[in-house]
C-alpha cells in the first residue's frame, strides 16, 4: 500500500474514465436492489445521491493530496541534488572553513524543503503513483496533524495517524474478504439446491427455505453452504501464502462478464415490466432500512484506496475532476437503472441478497444457460478477486508491523501473516452468509474511514504541509472544487456522526430483539 513507482503516463482520459467505472461498480452493485427495496425507493435515492457526492468530495481530496505528494517528493529531489553540488563546489575548503559554528548551524537548521522558494508550475503534476499509505506517512507524521492529535490524545505517537489508516484499510479488507467468502458459497448453494429435488427453478420465484431445509438428500441446506465454503477454503486460501496478481487478460474477461450480467439483468427485468408482469410495490421509506442501505452505499462507492493506480497513468490530467465527475454521474444512473428496475420487477420480499439469483427460476428466464450464466457468475468473478484482496491484505499487516531495516522470521512471513489474513473471514462467512448486513457493516465501518475521514485529513494535512514549504500563494493545480475548510470539517463531522448513528440503530435493533 506504500509502494511509490514511477508510472508510465500511458492512458486516455477516456480509458481512465472506463478503469475507475469498473472499479466502483463491483459486488456491492449486486446487493444495492435489496437494500433499495428495505428503505424505501424515494429514501434510497436520496442518500444514493447525497453519498455519490460525499464520495466524490473525498475523491477530489484524495487526488489534491497526491499532487502535493508528488510536490513533495520532486522538491526534496531538487534540493538533495542542489546539497550535492553545494558538497562538491565547497570540497577544496579547509576542515577548519568547514567546521566554523555559524555555517554548521546554517547547515543543521537550513529545511530541506525551502519555505521561501515557490514550486515551478508543473510541480503538482501527478506522475509518480503514491499510494495513500505513504501519503498517510508523509502528511499523518508531522506536526500539521494537530486536528487529529486532538482526536485521538490517548496516543502520544504521532504515527497515529498513519496507524489508523492502516487499522482502516485492513477491516475494509476483512470485510471484503468475509463477503467474498459467503457470496459464492451462497450462489452455489442457492443454484445446486435449486436445481434438484423439489426445489427445482424455485430460486427467485418468491418461495423462501430456510437454512435447515433439505437441499438434496440428508444434506440440509446450510450443510452445503459450509461444504461449498470449506471446498472454496481449500482451493482458494493457499493463494494467500503466495504472491499473485491480476493479469490484464483475466481482468478483461472478468469485467466483460461483469458487464454481460449486468446489461442483462436490467434488460431481463425491463422485459417483465414491459410485459405487466411487475410484482413490485415499493414503499416510499422505511427507516429501519436505512442502516444496511447506508453501508451498501458506501461500499458501493468505494475508490479511494485504488485512486493512485487509477489516476496516475492518465496522461492528461489538466480537467481530472471533471473527468471523475462524468464517472460519478455514469454510476449514480447505472445504480438508480439497475435497483429501480429490480424493486418494480420483483415483489420487494422476494428480492436475493445477490440479485443475480433472483434470475434462477424458470417463471423469469426461460433459457437454462442465461439462468446458470447469471446464478454463477458471482462464482467466477469473486474467485479470481479473492486471492489478489487476500495478499493485499496480507502484505498491509507487513507494513503496520514493518520496523526500518528489520526482516521477519520465516515461520511469521510465510505462515503466521497467511494465517491471520484468511482464518477471520473464513471464520465470520462460517457463521453467517447474510450478504446485505455483511456489506453494511464492513461500508458503515471500515469503508466510512476510509471513504470520508482519512481523505478528509489527507487534504487538510496536505494544504498545511504544503503552504509551509512552498508559501501560501502556491497553488495546487489539482486542488479540489471544495477547497474552503468548511467542506473538510462537514465531512468530518458527516463521518463521525456516521459511526454514531449505526451503532446506535445496531444497538437499539439488537435491544428489540
Amino acid at each position: 500500500m506504500a509502494a511509490n513507482t514511477q508510472a508510465g503516463l500511458c492512458g486516455s482520459p477516456q480509458v481512465g474514465l472506463v478503469y475507475m467505472f469498473n472499479l466502483i461498480v463491483g459486488t456491492g452493485a449486486l446487493t444495492m436492489p435489496k437494500a433499495f427495496a428495505t428503505a424505501g425507493w424515494l429514501v434510497s435515492l436520496v442518500l444514493l445521491m447525497f453519498l455519490g457526492f460525499m464520495s466524490y468530495m473525498t475523491t477530489t481530496f484524495v487526488v489534491e493530496a497526491m499532487a502535493a505528494a508528488n510536490a513533495q517528493l520532486r522538491w526534496k529531489r531538487m534540493e538533495k541534488h542542489k546539497d550535492d553540488e553545494d558538497e562538491d563546489s565547497s570540497s577544496g575548503v579547509s576542515d577548519s572553513d568547514v567546521l566554523l559554528p555559524d555555517s554548521y548551524e546554517r547547515a543543521e537548521t537550513r529545511p530541506i524543503l525551502s519555505v521561501q522558494r515557490r514550486g515551478s508550475p508543473n510541480i503538482f503534476e501527478i506522475t509518480e503513483r503514491v499510494e495513500m499509505g505513504q501519503m498517510a506517512s508523509m502528511f499523518f507524521n508531522k506536526g500539521n496533524l494537530c486536528v487529529l492529535c486532538c482526536l485521538c490524545t490517548t496516543f502520544s505517537s504521532p504515527a497515529v495517524g498513519v496507524n489508523l489508516f492502516y487499522f482502516c484499510i485492513i477491516i475494509y479488507l476483512y470485510g471484503d474478504l468475509a463477503i467474498y467468502a459467503a457470496a459464492v458459497p451462497v450462489s452455489l448453494m442457492q443454484v445446486t439446491c435449486s436445481a434438484t429435488g423439489n426445489h427445482s427453478c424455485s430460486v427467485g420465484d418468491g418461495t423462501k427455505y430456510n437454512d435447515t431445509d433439505k437441499c438434496w438428500g440428508p444434506i440440509r441446506r446450510i450443510d452445503a453452504y459450509r461444504l461449498y465454503l470449506a471446498a472454496f477454503t481449500l482451493l482458494l486460501g493457499p493463494f494467500t501464502f503466495f504472491n499473485v496478481q491480476k493479469t490484464k487478460y483475466l481482468q478483461i474477461v472478468t469485467s466483460l462478464m461483469r458487464w454481460i450480467a449486468f446489461i442483462l439483468m436490467i434488460i431481463l427485468a425491463l422485459i417483465r415490466i414491459s410485459r405487466g408482469q411487475a410484482e413490485g410495490h415499493p414503499s416510499l421509506a422505511q427507516p429501519s432500512g436505512v442502516r444496511n442501505l447506508f453501508g451498501v452505499c458506501v461500499y458501493s462507492f468505494m475508490c479511494q484506496h485504488s485512486l493512485p493506480s487509477l489516476v496516475t497513468p492518465i496522461s492528461r490530467k489538466q480537467h481530472i475532476n471533471r473527468l471523475v465527475l462524468l464517472d460519478y454521474v455514469l454510476i449514480l444512473a447505472f445504480y438508480s437503472l439497475l435497483s429501480f428496475t429490480a424493486i418494480y420487477s420483483f415483489p420487494n420480499a422476494s428480492l436475493m441478497d445477490m440479485y443475480t439469483l433472483n434470475f434462477a427460476s424458470c417463471q423469469v428466464v426461460s433459457v437454462a444457460f442465461i439462468r446458470y450464466f447469471l446464478g454463477l457468475f458471482p462464482v467466477f468473478t469473486i474467485s479470481t478477486n479473492f486471492p489478489i484482496i487476500a495478499v493485499t491484505l496480507r502484505n498491509n499487516w507487513k507494513t503496520l508491523f514493518h520496523r526500518e531495516g528489520g526482516t521477519y522470521p520465516w515461520l511469521v512471513d510465510r505462515v503466521v501473516f497467511p494465517a491471520i489474513t484468511l482464518v477471520p473471514p473464513v471464520l465470520v462467512a462460517f457463521c453467517t452468509h447474510d450478504l446485505e448486513s455483511l456489506v453494511g457493516i464492513t461500508g458503515a465501518y471500515a469503508g466510512n474511514g476510509i471513504q470520508y475521514l482519512i481523505p478528509a485529513f489527507l487534504a487538510y494535512c496536505s494544504r498545511r504541509d504544503t503552504e509551509l514549504v512552498f508559501g501560501s500563494g502556491t497553488l495546487n493545480r489539482h486542488r479540489s472544487p471544495f477547497h474552503h475548510s468548511f467542506w473538510i470539517v462537514f465531512v468530518l463531522i458527516w463521518g463521525f456522526s456516521c459511526f454514531v448513528f449505526v451503532t446506535a440503530n445496531i444497538v437499539l435493533s439488537e435491544s428489540k430483539l
